[in-house]
């Protein structure tokens, strides 16, 4: 069966984006959060005008490969400006968990508003066999609660933000995960955890 995964970039004190994220405004004031996507001498294989150091590139290419679709929940949607049918992947369509009616329909785009269940399951029909990729902190910790999500990446970027959207919201329990594997590059460390069951 396919994997359900998150890899995403966060601050070391766990935030995913900086203050004022919203529609219109992206992922708000702390686009450092990013660099490391172009401050590199290493094209991805993947995902055109990426721009990666050689150890990132690895990282980054070989995650992108697995995805068969990407799962985002309605605030990631609507600040990552999707609205206009794009998807974060090239080749794998976008699920998007939301309570709320699409702007439009496209064709790279599945609506689900039951559930984190059913918008996984509805990610693994359309993933080809492949994994799924998770985005946003809301769907992340509502696969968590669920004991849905398979592995956690942190693409750990050495700054403190002191505000924006955390990573994780309130858990019912702990949750332990195993390190795999530690790569250190320019701008970031990439922290590849499995969870434990």
């Amino acid at each position: 069966m396919s994997k359900v995964f998150s890899a995403l970039s966060v601050s070391v004190d766990g935030y995913l984006t900086g203050r004022n994220a919203g529609t219109g405004r992206g992922l708000g004031d702390a686009p450092m959060l990013f660099d490391w996507y172009f401050d590199g001498d290493t094209p991805s294989q993947v995902l055109d005008g990426f721009r990666l150091s050689a150890p990132s590139a690895g990282v980054f290419d070989a995650l992108a490969a697995r995805i068969g679709a990407s799962l985002a929940g309605r605030n990631t949607y609507d600040d990552s400006g999707w609205s206009a049918g794009g998807t974060p992947h090239p080749a794998a369509p976008l699920v998007v968990l939301s309570h709320r009616p699409p702007p439009e329909r496209h064709d790279r785009q599945i609506f689900v508003s039951t559930g984190i269940r059913d918008a996984i399951a509805a990610a693994r029909e359309v993933a080809g066999g492949k994994d799924v990729a998770l985005m946003g902190g809301g769907v992340v910790t509502e696969a968590l609660k669920e004991g849905l999500l398979d592995e956690v990446v942190l693409h750990q970027v050495p700054i403190l933000l002191g505000g924006g959207r955390p990573f994780f919201q309130a858990l019912p329990a702990h949750v332990r995960l195993h390190l795999v594997e530690a790569v250190p590059a320019p701008g970031v460390t990439h922290l590849h955890y499995e969870v434990a069951r």
